[in-house]
C-alpha cells in the first residue's frame, strides 16, 4: 500500500519477499537497505515516490512516482534496474496506480475497482480482476510456488477477502472474516495461513486457505485501532507467532501453536467456564504479549519477523523458550531491530539490536 503524507519522511516501505533487505520511497527518491548490517544499498535521488517494491535480492525494482512533476506520475509503472540505472519498460495507465507486488512469475497492480495480473517475464496481461472499490490499494501476495494466492477486499460493508490463484487464474475461495471491512491483510510465508484485522483493530483472525477455516481468533485489545502491519513468523509449517503493529504505538504478538481444541486450562477459571471456547480463545492472555511505545503513537510503522529460533527448556513439561529478531521501519525515518525472547514463564523481553535514521544515511 503507497501512503503520502507531508507530515512524515518516508512516503512507502517494504520488506522484500524474504526479509532480507527492504526499500523506501522518500520525496527526494527511493533506497534500498539490508536487513542484517543496515547497509544502504542503493539509492536513487530523482524526486518522490509513493511505491517501491523489490524482487528478492535481485536488480529489479517496480516503482511508481509521487506525481509531484510530471516524469513521475502515479499512473505510470516503472520496471527499473539498479544495475545499469536504467528503466527495463514502462507501463502507462489512466489511473493512478494503489499497489504494486511482484514475484518471479507475476506482476500485479492494483487499481481503485481493477487488478491487473501480468506473466513477468512478456509482461502479457493474464487476468484482470474486477473488485470491489479499494481506495487503499489493500492487498497481500504470496510468492509461495505451491500457493501463489492474492488476497483482496470482497465487500466495502464487511471484512470479506478474496483469494485469488494467480498462477491458475481462478477464484480459490472467500472467506467472511470479519463484520467490519478489511484493514490489514497477511499471508504466512508457505501462503497456507491468511491473517486478518478490520478497521475496529480489536480482533485478529488466522484462517487455513485449503478449506476456508478460521483456525485462530486474538483480541488485540478492547478499544480500536488502526492495525498497519500484519507479519508470520517464517515457519515453513505452522507459524509460531503472529506480528501486529498498531496506531497505539504497540507491536502486539499472538502465539499460534497451541491446541485449540484444549479445554483444560479454561475451565478451571471462571471466565473460562462460561464464555465459549472460541471467544475464550480470543481473550487468553497467555497467547497474547505487548509491547507497548514502540514507536511513536499515530505513525505509520511496517514491521516483520526476520527469525526465529525456539530451544526447549531443561524438562520436559516446560514450555518453549522463543527467540525472534524484529524489524520495523517506522514512516517518521527510523528503522529499529529488536531481539525479542520468552522464557518459561511466558515473560518477554525485548532487547533493541539498531536503530538508525533512514533519511540521513548516504552510500559510501
Amino acid at each position: 500500500m503507497a501512503h503520502q503524507s507531508s507530515a512524515h519522511p518516508i512516503l512507502c516501505a517494504s520488506f522484500n519477499q524474504d526479509n532480507s533487505c527492504f526499500a523506501i520511497g522518500t520525496k527526494e527518491g527511493f533506497k534500498i537497505f539490508d536487513c542484517d548490517t543496515g547497509r544502504l544499498l542503493y539509492e536513487r535521488a530523482i524526486g518522490a515516490f509513493i511505491i517501491v517494491e523489490m524482487l528478492y535480492r535481485t536488480n529489479f525494482l517496480a516503482i511508481v512516482g509521487a506525481g509531484e512533476q510530471p516524469s513521475l506520475s502515479p499512473r505510470r509503472l516503472c520496471l527499473f534496474n539498479t544495475v545499469n540505472r536504467t528503466s527495463l519498460r514502462e507501463l502507462n495507465f489512466l489511473t493512478s496506480i494503489l499497489a504494486v507486488r511482484v514475484d518471479r512469475k507475476r506482476l500485479i497492480v492494483l487499481f481503485k475497482e481493477q487488478t491487473y495480473i501480468y506473466d513477468i517475464n512478456s509482461l502479457e496481461v493474464k487476468q484482470i480482476i474486477d473488485t470491489v472499490p479499494n481506495v487503499q490499494g489493500l492487498c497481500a501476495f504470496s510468492s509461495s510456488v505451491d500457493n501463489p494466492y492474492l488476497a483482496l477486499p470482497a465487500s466495502t460493508t464487511k471484512g470479506s477477502v478474496l483469494v485469488y490463484n494467480v498462477v491458475d487464474l481462478q477464484s480459490h475461495c472467500e472467506i467472511d472474516a470479519h463484520r467490519s471491512p478489511l484493514i490489514a491483510i497477511a499471508f504466512s510465508s508457505n501462503g497456507t495461513y491468511i491473517a486478518t484485522a478490520s478497521e475496529h483493530g480489536t480482533i485478529i483472525r488466522v484462517h487455513l486457505i485449503s478449506d476456508a477455516t478460521k483456525s485462530y481468533s486474538f483480541r488485540r485489545g478492547a478499544y480500536s485501532s488502526t492495525i498497519f502491519s500484519l507479519s508470520f513468523g517464517p515457519s515453513s509449517d505452522l507459524p509460531d507467532i503472529l506480528l501486529a503493529t498498531s496506531s497505539s504505538g504497540s507491536v502486539h504478538i499472538f502465539y499460534l501453536g497451541f491446541d485449540l481444541n484444549e479445554r483444560s486450562r479454561k475451565s478451571n477459571s471462571l471466565l473460562g467456564s462460561i464464555i465459549p471456547g472460541s471467544v475464550s480463545d480470543a481473550l487468553d492472555p497467555a497467547h497474547h504479549l505487548v509491547f507497548h511505545h514502540a514507536f511513536s503513537a499515530g505513525v505509520r510503522c511496517n514491521a516483520v519477523v526476520r527469525k526465529i529460533e525456539k530451544a526447549s527448556g531443561s524438562s520436559m513439561p516446560e514450555p518453549v523458550v522463543l527467540r525472534a529478531t524484529i524489524s520495523m521501519i517506522s514512516y517518521s525515518g527510523y528503522f529499529q531491530e529488536y531481539n525479542f525472547r520468552t522464557n518459561q514463564k511466558n515473560e518477554a523481553t525485548w532487547t533493541l539490536e539498531h536503530v538508525f535514521n533512514l533519511t540521513k544515511t548516504n552510500a559510501e
